[in-house]
């Protein structure tokens, strides 16, 4: 099996099976696997890497202002935790 970004490898549940380890660094590297069942190779699953999340908007003042914590800065777990 070749690692490729562009066509999915196409491998039967017993392919699969038999070769998780060599899948599993497929996906690894980017790629993607089809698993294909029965006769007709009908198409079961997909395994592929996880998406990527979105980078989150800080808001309507991102980027405006800042916040610095002094090096004398103390707080209890107590008061951190608001008990």
């Amino acid at each position: 099996m070749s690692p490729t970004t562009t066509t999915p490898t196409k491998l039967t549940i017993g392919q699969f099976k038999a070769r998780l380890p060599e899948a599993l660094a497929i996906v690894e590297k980017g790629g993607s696997i089809v698993v294909t069942y029965g006769r007709n190779k009908r198409p079961v699953a997909v395994f592929g890497p996880p998406p990527r999340a979105a980078k989150r908007k800080l808001g309507r003042f991102a980027g405006r202002f800042g916040v610095t914590i002094g090096p004398d800065f103390k707080m209890t777990e107590e008061e951190f935790l608001g008990s």
